[in-house]
């Protein structure tokens, strides 16, 4: 039998069992179809968290009085910032202790290291902008910084100007609108915000600026803000609990590791830390966020892979076992076709072929269904069509492999049948 013949064979006995067939197909495609629905998912994932971060850039950090601790599922984040406890010791005084106005205001003086220092205060989240006539959605947070904020932090001004230290000092009722903040307000041009006057949260506050569009993803929106001073911040909404972010922007990112070692030792006095006390503040790099979420999404994609690995053993161990009954069905067809001349290996080539053909039929179905899927959450996350081309590439190699598996026994089994006993059989 010719290698055509053979395949077309495979094809006629795939086609003739379709429920059975179905069945086959559709547990393989589970498996795939998971594994390619959640990598499809965790990359565009990733490239909505590379997205964001983009902008901020690599050569700036923040000093901030808690670690963020962010994490998927319930596992604690490993604290890097910290000294081995066995030679440093904790002054309980000031643990959890936040970075008040005097502390921030002190480092900001005393840094010496040549970088922009910017400190800012977060105000309230989901508020309400609204001019005379038009209003956001309650999805726009408030932020107060000081004249170094915006670059610290990728903004660009569009229209309008930069706050000044007298503003600053004097916490006035002014502010800048985001880009998405400011479209709402003033649809038709942007640029008719400067100089009027909002209601922010129900505060009057006189726009002195727009600022640029800056990429956003689901996970960030950029653009429905308002800056305001952080001493306007402080002035309304400071709480005991209110604590002051210090951000620090190097011109070198071969700096970085020479500033963050100046903002320890400098800010260590100001916190009140002897030299053998545990410092009780986190230094966060500006990608520090995208690694610890880029992190945890590499724990979900492993327990993925696992999950699909055991859901495609059961998948061989159900095709061997449908295999072996298409063995004992077709006895007397196999007999006929060693009677007309075929060989153990022609009967061996046609069942591993039908094997590997069902297998083949789950991956590309689970494949397709995942994809599609997949990118339903790239849609939802702003970013590009995704195909993880290497784990679909692998998806179709783990399939042929596990149709092969599944398939020896039941092959062998065929090929080792006498043609007289066989043809005989009922």
């Amino acid at each position: 039998m010719t290698f055509k013949d053979t395949v077309a064979l495979s094809w006629r006995n795939i086609s003739g069992n379709k429920l059975r067939t179905a069945i086959t197909v559709a547990i393989i495609a589970l498996g795939i179809f998971a594994l390619i629905l959640i990598i499809t998912s965790i990359k565009a994932a990733s490239n909505s968290l590379t997205t964001s971060f983009s902008t901020m850039g690599a050569n700036s950090f923040s000093l901030r009085f808690k670690d963020r601790n962010i994490r998927i599922g319930g596992g604690r984040q490993e604290e890097n910032n910290k000294t081995s406890k066995s030679a440093l010791r904790e002054k309980k005084s000031n643990m959890g202790k936040v970075i008040t106005y005097d502390e921030a205001r002190a480092f900001k003086q005393r840094y010496q290291f040549p970088a922009k220092v910017g400190l800012s205060l977060m105000g309230p989240r989901n508020i309400v902008c609204n001019n005379d006539r038009k209003k956001t959605n309650p999805d726009v947070r408030v932020i107060g910084g000081d004249e170094n904020y915006l670059e610290l932090n990728g903004y660009n001004i569009a229209y309008g100007r930069n706050f000044t230290e007298t503003e600053i000092e004097s916490g006035r009722s002014i502010c800048m609108l985001g880009s998405g903040t400011a479209k709402k307000l003033y649809p038709d041009n942007p640029a008719k915000a400067i100089d009027k006057v909002v209601s922010v949260d129900h505060i009057p506050y006189r726009v002195i600026a727009v600022l640029e569009e800056k990429s956003s993803s689901a996970f960030f929106n950029t653009s429905k803000i308002v800056i305001t001073s952080y001493n306007n911040i402080r002035r309304l909404y400071a709480t005991q609990s209110t604590s002051f972010n210090i951000g620090v922007m190097v011109s070198d990112l071969k700096m970085m590791d020479a500033a963050i070692g100046e903002a320890k030792g400098t800010f260590r006095p100001i916190r009140k830390l002897d030299v053998k006390d545990e410092i009780n503040f986190y230094v966060d790099k500006s990608d520090s966020i995208a690694e610890a979420l880029l992190t945890n999404l590499g724990f979900l994609e492993k327990g993925t892979i696992g999950i699909a690995f055991i859901t495609l053993i059961g998948a061989a161990i159900g095709l061997m076992n449908i295999m072996l009954v298409a063995v004992n069905e077709r006895t007397k067809e196999i007999g006929l076709i060693k009677a007309l001349g075929g060989t153990s290996k022609d009967i061996r080539a046609q069942f591993l072929y039908e094997s590997v053909l069902i297998s083949l039929l789950g991956a590309v179905a689970g494949i397709i269904a995942g994809v599609l899927l997949g990118n339903v959450v790239a849609i939802l996350l702003k970013t590009g069509f995704v195909v993880p081309w290497a784990w679909v590439i692998a998806g179709i190699f783990v399939c042929s492999f596990v149709g092969l598996a599944a398939g020896l026994y039941p092959a062998y089994k065929a090929s080792k049948l006498d043609p007289i006993v066989a043809l005989r059989y009922e």
